[in-house]
């Protein structure tokens, strides 16, 4: 719960989350959405602040006004009033042609440099868990301009020294890696949103850096929940909570409560 405008509004961590990196999204510019939370984040900031952002599915339907949330991104709700009506292939071929502004990825686990792991969790050979594996996460990591995470369980098995394997490349090892590794200069891991906090990453040295903390969460809170140190600069803002008016659109977006709860 938190107070707005001398009023207390109620919200939930799907709620708090979308909000915060809906706020991210800017007009004009084109973001890469997956299944769940990443579908009503690009939902809610084409009704409340972007217009004109243009959305782009996984399952090729680009531009579209979905009118409430699809089940999932090859739902055909998600053509409706679409500019195009194409492929997986097409979609995939846009962001390694860099027409992608924002890529929304999640992940098992992350490292100090914003590599990710969704394939495996231990040996690979004998893993204690087998994971989905990277689907888009790999494309999207390496030519999206500004990738987003989403992971709603930040904690010292979550944010880890050393991931098992890499599905998505981050900054991999600091500075001039990507551009070593033959990836395009200037893209990459922009922000992570946990239940915790918003992050980014270091200008110089590309490590995991506190952004804004979100309400009732302390720096210590965000230090206790990771393996590696994450920097924390000398002034931290407090993220702001979701509004009545945000809350009311992320309603009607997802009516059932598929993806909010209810």
């Amino acid at each position: 719960m938190a107070s707005i405008n001398n009023r207390h509004v109620e919200y939930n961590l799907a709620e708090l989350l979308s909000c915060v990196a809906s706020r991210l999204l800017q007009d004009n510019q084109s973001v890469f959405v997956g299944t769940g939370l990443p579908m009503i984040t690009a939902m809610l900031a084409q009704r409340m602040h972007a217009p004109h952002i243009l959305i782009i599915f996984e399952a090729g339907s680009i531009g579209p006004h979905v009118p409430v949330l699809p089940i999932s991104v090859g739902d055909s709700r998600t053509f409706y009033k679409a500019v195009a009506a194409t492929s997986m292939h097409d979609v995939m071929a846009a962001a390694q042609a860099g027409y992608i502004d924002y890529g929304f990825v999640g992940a098992a686990a992350i490292d100090a440099y914003g590599n990710l792991n969704t394939t495996v969790i231990g040996d690979w050979d004998k893993p204690k868990v087998r994971l989905p594996g990277s689907g888009g996460a790999n494309d999207l990591g390496s030519f999206c301009w500004r990738t987003l995470y989403i992971m709603r369980n930040q904690s010292q098995r979550t944010f880890v020294n050393k991931l098992d394997f890499i599905t998505t490349p981050g900054w991999l090892d600091g500075p001039g890696a990507r551009e070593r590794a033959g990836l395009p200069a200037n893209c990459g891991p922009y922000r992570v949103i946990t239940q915790l906090g918003v992050y980014g990453f270091d200008e110089q040295t590309k490590r995991l850096t506190l952004l804004s903390l979100h309400p009732g969460v302390t720096v210590e809170d965000v230090q206790a929940n990771s393996e590696f140190q994450i920097l924390v600069p000398d002034r931290v803002a407090v993220t702001e909570p979701p509004t009545g008016e945000e809350q009311r659109i992320l309603r009607e977006i997802d009516p059932s409560g598929m993806v909010l709860g209810k």
